[in-house]
């Protein structure tokens, strides 16, 4: 029990010191996670989470991850999870290059 009890104190840990964008990129992985175990419930709860993050006040990169993912919600309901895992994979990417430039640009 103790030790369940302290990786939650460590993922807290991770969540409370994160940055922005490695929450996104950790809502991601756990999106990816549950993709490659088919789990439809936490796939469909990671989405909707980076879904209702999205900020509209920069509304045509909100409204084009906004389509993107209720495509891959819809694709996750269906049991199809390979386009969806595709998508948030490629996603996943350019926001692990994005936090890398801005590492680089704090330098």
């Amino acid at each position: 029990m103790q030790t369940a009890y302290g990786v939650l104190e460590y993922r807290q840990h991770d969540v409370m010191s994160a940055s922005p964008i490695q929450l996104v990129i950790m809502a991601y992985d756990q999106a990816i996670k549950a993709c490659h175990q088919k789990d439809v419930d936490r796939a469909t709860r990671a989405v909707s989470a980076l879904r209702d993050a999205l900020n509209f006040d920069y509304d045509e990169v909100s409204n084009g991850l906004f389509s993107l993912y209720q495509w891959c919600l819809d694709c996750i309901r269906g049991g199809d999870f390979e386009p969806a895992l595709t998508t948030l994979t490629e996603l996943r990417e350019a926001w692990e290059i994005a936090q890398q430039e801005m590492v680089s640009l704090q330098e």
